[in-house]
């Protein structure tokens, strides 16, 4: 648990060294809005646009002219959350995130930097679940994801990013 500097404000929290550590467990890509979410074992992350074969990455994304998306990230922990709220399917993509990791808080990576495999990526904005995935699920679907579960990143350094690799949430400082 990390040493609690405000119970409302957890991003200002301090975390342990392990607890900024994770892992990588799927990497998904849709050619275009609307599309089908494609699982990868491996993707190259491109500076600037995102995931190479991602519709941001090629500006086809529903949301890519009006707040620069480049890689959404969720939580396999909060997949697994709604699940056992008996909405059924994210585990295949259908959560709309392009990647899933485990291990770390949500509020660890805010204003942060990470690294996954070879590519450096930073914080954004939040990613709250939308309405789209009533429609593609069924009704209640975005609220058992829950509001808090997903995140844009900007790619920084691009590279290989491998399903397995080890997500590192950086110190402030480094």
């Amino acid at each position: 648990m990390p040493a609690r500097t405000s119970g409302l404000f957890s991003w200002l929290n301090r975390w342990r060294a392990d607890e900024l550590q994770g892992r990588l467990v799927a990497i998904y890509v849709a050619g275009e809005a609307g599309a089908p979410m494609e699982w990868l074992a491996e993707a190259r992350c491109l500076p600037g646009l995102g995931i190479d074969g991602d519709r941001y990455a090629s500006g086809k994304g529903h949301w890519r002219k009006t707040d620069g998306c480049e890689v959404t990230l969720v939580r396999r922990e909060d997949i697994e959350r709604a699940d056992r709220r008996s909405v059924s399917g994210f585990l295949d993509g259908q959560h709309r995130r392009n990647l899933v990791v485990e291990g770390i808080a949500m509020a660890a990576y805010r204003r942060r930097r990470v690294r996954i495999g070879e590519v450096l990526l930073e914080f954004h904005r939040l990613r709250p679940p939308c309405a789209y995935l009533d429609r593609l699920l069924q009704p209640g679907a975005a609220r058992a994801l829950g509001k808090a579960a997903g995140i844009g990143l900007r790619v920084i350094e691009g590279g290989a990013i491998r399903v397995g690799d080890p997500v590192s949430v950086l110190a402030e400082d480094g």
